[in-house]
């Protein structure tokens, strides 16, 4: 049993989640497309992540999706500043632990999620990569635009697998103490 703040996790909760970060990971080499100065749209990477979420908590998604940032940015590094660093891989990935608010509405903790993982790296666009803009436009907009077509492409890809897959059905199992 390992505990951290009053919260005791299991091995089976501890590999469930090593297994999560696998298939995230993996999912993130799967891409429609990359833009040029980093971001990219992928085939679901955020599922396993958001399920996690719904199925055991906030906390075991920040950390889960912290190590998911890390392996993101050992595996594709690019990036200019420390705090970008933050901006654009870990916060991102921990971002969806806000599904855990939402549990008995998964699309919609979906929505909020992708939400701050687009202000994340909203952020990141302009105070680190502003410079990018084209002449004449500011920064703040040319970041809404490039990473709007990265983080809405994702959302609503990943909005739909959740649509169409059995997630009740998913959850519970992955909550079965019994497997």
């Amino acid at each position: 049993m390992f505990s951290v703040n009053n919260s005791h996790y299991s091995a089976q909760i501890i590999s469930r989640t090593a297994l999560v970060i696998t298939m995230t990971i993996v999912l993130n080499q799967i891409r429609f497309f990359k833009m040029p100065q980093g971001g990219d749209v992928g085939f679901g990477t955020m599922i396993p992540l958001i399920l996690l979420a719904c199925c055991y908590g906030g906390r075991i998604t920040l950390l889960a999706g912290f190590i998911c940032g890390i392996i993101g940015l050992m595996m594709d590094p690019y990036f200019y500043h420390p705090v970008q660093v933050l901006f654009d891989y870990p916060f991102p990935y921990m971002a969806m632990a806000v599904v855990s608010i939402f549990k008995k509405r998964i699309i919609l903790g979906t929505i909020v999620a992708f939400f701050v993982k687009f202000l994340l790296h909203f952020i990141s666009g302009v105070v680190f990569f502003g410079s990018y803009a084209p002449e004449g436009t500011s920064p703040v907009m040319y970041s809404a635009i490039y990473n709007g077509c990265t983080v809405v492409p994702e959302m609503i890809i990943c909005c739909l697998i959740l649509h169409f897959l059995p997630t009740k059905r998913i959850i519970a199992a992955m909550q079965n103490d019994s497997v």
